[in-house]
């Protein structure tokens, strides 16, 4: 069986085969679809579960008053939700589902037992956790200091970087269902604005897109152009996987 979940803490740790099997065990037992559009988990909710995203794209966001939306980032097959709330009270912003998305439930007294049993399995959550911030610190760096045309690089190319660990990309090509105004949300931009930054990849000769999936063209300009480093998504294995992941992976970063 695929599991992203595993695959994407592989990065960080080697897991015996009992606990990749129990992993497996766990993306089975209990699954949930959502569609476009439905909230995962709410802002101020609890949930006795944590979700891991198995197929689709989802995203975590927060409504202001006025009913401005701001994506915080993209999360795709083998991400981890919300590996928060089964210590804190209620989330602090909501994740949604962007297009029909599979999750995993995993309750939250088995994930304090795995926690509690593996130590290699704590350190890999505690990467991911870690992981998550260095994404949401690079969307800081967006907002302050790359110019639209940077960021719109920048996100691209870190999304063909995430979807090669999991081996959801083959020959730089990935789905990209996103909207105009899901970009927008995503990196400050008005929607128009967003496509045109889009335009302009493209006519640079950067990237191809048809339908829902997007190629990169020239990986190695496209990473230059965005002014990429790879540093904050700790990504210290890849070079060295024999197994799973997409062996060009490593290559990108």
């Amino acid at each position: 069986m695929h599991n992203p979940w595993t695959m994407k803490m592989e990065q960080f740790t080697r897991f015996s085969p009992d606990q990749r099997q129990t992993l497996d065990a766990l993306m089975t037992e209990r699954r949930r679809q959502n569609e476009p559009g439905d909230d995962i988990i709410r802002e101020g909710d609890h949930s006795p579960d944590c979700h891991v995203v198995l197929t689709g794209l989802a995203c975590r966001y927060k409504i202001l008053p006025d009913g401005r939306r701001q994506i915080m980032a993209f999360l795709i097959p083998g991400d981890l939700c919300d590996a928060e709330i089964f210590i804190l009270r209620e989330m602090d912003h909501s994740v949604g589902a962007l297009t029909p998305t599979m999750t995993a439930l995993i309750a939250g007294s088995r994930m304090k037992e795995l926690l509690r049993e593996t130590s290699c399995m704590a350190e890999a959550l505690w990467w991911g956790t870690l992981t998550d911030l260095g994404v949401l610190r690079e969307r800081i760096v967006d907002h302050g200091r790359r110019n639209a045309y940077e960021r719109m690089a920048h996100l691209i190319y870190e999304m063909l970087v995430r979807y090669r660990v999991v081996g959801a990309a083959k020959d730089d090509a990935f789905e990209f269902p996103i909207t105009q105004s899901d970009l927008g949300d995503a990196t400050g931009m008005t929607p128009v604005h967003a496509n045109r930054m889009l335009q302009k990849l493209r006519k640079e000769g950067l990237i191809t897109l048809k339908g829902k999936v997007l190629t990169v063209l020239d990986p190695k300009r496209l990473k230059q152009v965005a002014g990429f480093n790879a540093n904050y998504l700790h990504l210290d294995r890849a070079h060295d996987r024999k197994d799973g992941m997409d062996q060009r992976a490593g290559d990108l970063i």
